[in-house]
């Protein structure tokens, strides 16, 4: 299961990737945190986003690091839901759109 523990493994691996390679962890805080210097969304509104892609990243790191941060930052169990929603709503886009192109693949093989 993913929670504190997990996190915190997480967090200590980054660490020392960070004392590794600074640069490159440097380069991830960076992004991180050009969103916020705009101004246009909040903080919660950025998390709650950052959820839904790690859902369709499949990346459980950032399921538990974001999910803490939208707790802390106030989001309820159900704005957390209707974000996943999104993500989940992405996603199947995605795989029916790529069955478009498997038909297209299919009505062009020879």
């Amino acid at each position: 299961m993913i929670g504190t523990e997990y996190r915190k493994q997480i967090l200590s691996r980054v660490g020392e990737i960070g004392k590794l390679s600074p640069e490159t962890v440097k380069g991830y805080a960076a992004l991180g945190g050009a969103g916020a210097k705009t101004g246009h969304l909040d903080a919660k509104t950025r998390v709650l986003i950052a959820l839904a892609v790690a859902i369709s990243l499949r990346c459980d790191g950032s399921i538990t690091v974001h999910t803490a941060a939208a707790k802390k930052l106030g989001a309820t169990k159900e704005e957390i839901a209707e974000a996943l929603g999104v993500g989940i709503s992405v996603n199947a886009g995605a795989a029916l759109v790529y069955s478009a192109r498997t038909i297209d693949a299919f009505d062009e093989a020879a």
